[in-house]
């Protein structure tokens, strides 16, 4: 995967496109990710001890990692990403500025 927790992403397909958000979680074995306040659902909700009255509750779904693309810190537009070798760890490196997304 190319993008990870907290990282931001501008979504690029689908019902809400042209939206940015922050990465809530990962999911890799099925290539989606869950980004704040980017595709919300309305999920019936059953009573219980955390939610007594229970109802209709609104909630991000996942979407396919295909359909965000990384937003690079310094400049804040989109960029692809490449992957490079530095003091033997893999770091990733933004296509157009060339600098390192990793801190």
């Amino acid at each position: 995967m190319f993008v990870k927790k907290n990282d931001k992403v501008k979504v690029i397909a689908g019902k809400d496109k042209g939206k940015e958000g922050i990465i809530e979680k990962v999911f890799p074995s099925k290539d989606r990710v869950i980004v704040k306040g980017v595709n919300i659902i309305k999920k019936h909700q059953k009573p219980s001890n955390a939610n007594p009255n229970g109802g209709i509750v609104e909630v991000e779904a996942p979407i396919h990692v295909s359909n965000v693309m990384l937003l690079d810190p310094s400049n804040n537009e989109t960029t692809r990403i490449s992957v490079k070798v530095v003091d033997g760890k893999k770091v990733r490196v933004s296509k157009k500025t060339g600098e390192s997304l990793d801190k």
